[in-house]
C-alpha cells in the first residue's frame, strides 16, 4: 500500500512541476520584476540598514524585529536545500541546473517583495494582541470574502508542505553515513530530533524567532568559511566550473542528455525549494514584523533568496563540481554533498564539518517550518488552536526519519507546488497595491 502511495505522489509531483506551474513561478515573477521597474532592486541598501535595526519600532505591531523575521524565514530556507538539495539539482539535471537557480533566485526576490510586503499590508490580529499573516490572510482581507476558497486551499496544502519530510530525512541519513549506524538506528535518530525541536518550537514564535536569530549568522558564517576552503584548494578548478554552468545551462548534456527543458525544470523546482519565493511560506513569517510599514519587510525579505540561493547554494554547487565527484557516482542529496567534502579534506575533517552543519541547518529548518503549520492550522480553525500542529509536527518527525528519499521529496514538492498557485494569483491580482505603497513610501523616504 506504501509503496503505491509513493508511486502516486511521484507522478503527481512530476505532473504537477510541468511546464504549467513554471510559468506561474517564472512568469509571475518575470511580472513582478518589470511591474515594479526595478524599482525594489535600487533600494536594497536601505533593506539593509532596516536589516540592521536602523528603523526599528519597540511599539510597532508584531512580534518579530526585521531581522529576526528575515532569520526565522532565512532558517526555514538556508538549510538542507541548499545542503542536499543543490547536491539533488546536479545529480539530476547537471551542472546547468545550477544556472535556471541563479535565475529562479534573481526572480524570487522580486516575488519575495511584493508576497512579503502585501503580508503586513493584509495581516489580521491573534490573540493576545499578536500579528498573524501569510498568503491566506491577503487573500481574504485583500481580494475579499468571495476567495476565502483559495485561502483555505492554500492552508490545506500548507499542512503537508510544512511537514519536515525532507529535512528529516536527510538529517538522519548524515547521522547514519557519517557515524557508520545502522538503517535501523533511523527511528532512534526521529525520536531524538523529535525531542530536541520539541523544546524549541512549544515556545512558541517568539523563541522560534530568538534562537532562529542566533543559529542563523553562525552557520551562515561557518558554511561560508568551510566552503571557501575547499575552493581555494581546488581553485585552479573553480573558473572551468563556471563556465560548465553557463554553457551546461543551455545544452543539458552533463546529465539530461540534451533534453534543456527538463534541465530547466531541475534547476528552478530545486531554486523555488531553496528559497521558497512564491511558495507562500516566507510571508507566513515576515507577516510577523515589527513594523507600520509593509514596503520596509518587503525590501528585507529580498535579502532572503540572495544569501539563500545566490550565495549559499552557489558555494555548495561550486564544492560538489570541483571535486569532481558528481560524475562518478550514484549518490544523491546529502550523501553526494558529504562525498564532494571528504575528497578535499582531510580524512574524517568533512564528515565532522558536516555533521555540524547539517545539524544546525536542519534544527533551524525543523524550528522555523513548525511555526508555518500553526499559522495554516490556525486559520482553518481559530489561531488558539494553531499550536496543535506542533505535536503532529513532532510526531512526523520520526515518520519522515525513515521514509525513502524519493517519497520525501516528491510529497514536499507536490504541497509546495499546490501552495504555489494561491500565492502568486493573490499576488498579482493584489501588486498595484503593493505599487502604490511602494511610490508613497520610497519618495517619502528620499525626502
Amino acid at each position: 500500500m506504501f509503496e503505491t502511495l509513493e508511486g502516486l505522489v511521484a507522478k503527481f509531483s512530476s505532473w504537477v512541476w510541468d511546464w504549467p506551474l513554471l510559468i506561474l513561478l517564472i512568469g509571475g515573477g518575470l511580472f513582478f520584476l518589470i511591474y515594479s521597474r526595478f524599482a525594489p532592486f535600487f533600494y536594497f541598501k536601505h533593506g539593509v540598514d532596516v536589516l540592521r535595526g536602523k528603523y526599528d519600532d519597540e511599539n510597532a505591531p508584531g512580534q518579530l524585529s526585521h531581522f529576526q523575521a528575515l532569520s526565522s524565514a532565512i532558517a526555514a530556507t538556508v538549510g538542507m536545500g541548499n545542503v542536499s538539495g543543490v547536491a539533488v539539482a546536479i545529480a539530476t539535471g547537471g551542472p546547468g541546473a545550477v544556472f535556471w537557480m541563479w535565475i529562479s533566485a534573481i526572480i524570487g526576490m522580486a516575488t519575495k517583495f511584493y508576497t512579503c510586503s502585501l503580508a503586513v499590508m493584509y495581516r489580521s490580529e491573534g490573540e493576545d494582541n499578536t500579528s498573524v499573516g501569510g498568503p491566506m490572510y491577503v487573500i481574504t482581507n485583500g481580494l475579499g470574502k468571495k476567495w476565502k476558497p483559495l485561502a483555505i486551499f492554500f492552508a490545506l496544502a500548507g499542512l503537508v508542505g510544512t511537514l519536515p519530510a525532507f529535512t528529516a530525512n536527510q538529517l538522519t541519513q548524515t547521522l547514519v553515513d557519517v557515524m557508520r549506524w545502522e538503517e535501523s538506528d533511523k527511528v532512534y535518530i526521529g525520536i531524538a530530533l523529535a525531542v530536541l525541536a520539541s523544546l524549541v518550537i512549544l515556545g512558541g514564535i517568539k523563541r522560534i524567532g530568538l534562537v532562529a536569530s542566533k543559529l542563523v549568522p553562525f552557520m551562515v558564517v561557518l558554511y561560508f568559511i568551510t566552503v571557501i576552503t575547499i575552493l581555494i584548494l581546488q581553485i585552479d578548478k573553480v573558473p572551468y566550473m563556471f563556465g560548465l554552468i553557463f554553457s551546461d545551462a543551455f545544452s543539458g548534456n552533463a546529465i539530461a542528455g540534451g533534453a534543456l527543458g527538463y534541465l530547466i525544470k531541475t534547476g528552478i523546482k530545486r531554486g523555488a525549494f531553496s528559497n521558497e519565493a512564491g511558495v507562500g511560506t516566507a510571508p507566513m513569517m515576515h507577516g510577523t514584523a515589527k513594523t507600520k510599514e509593509p514596503i520596509r519587510e518587503g525590501l528585507v525579505a529580498m535579502i532572503g533568496p540572495a544569501i539563500d540561493t545566490l550565495l549559499v547554494c552557489t558555494l555548495t554547487a561550486l564544492a560538489i563540481l570541483s571535486t569532481g565527484v558528481w560524475k562518478d557516482t550514484e549518490s544523491n542529496g546529502i550523501s553526494l554533498t558529504l562525498q564532494a567534502f571528504n575528497s578535499v579534506l582531510p580524512y574524517g575533517l568533512g564528515d565532522i564539518i558536516v555533521i555540524v552543519m547539517v545539524l544546525v541547518f536542519a534544527l533551524s529548518t525543523l524550528f522555523s517550518y513548525s511555526y508555518y503549520g500553526t499559522t495554516c492550522l490556525g486559520f482553518l480553525t481559530k489561531p488558539k488552536y494553531g499550536k496543535y500542529y506542533n505535536y503532529i509536527y513532532i510526531a512526523s518527525i520520526i515518520i519522515a526519519a525513515i521514509v525513502k528519499i524519493d517519497f520525501a521529496i516528491n510529497l514536499i514538492d507536490s504541497a509546495f507546488a499546490l501552495m504555489a498557485i494561491p500565492t502568486v494569483i493573490s499576488g498579482l491580482l493584489l501588486a498595484p497595491k503593493v505599487n502604490k505603497r511602494a511610490k508613497e513610501y520610497f519618495n517619502q523616504y528620499k525626502t
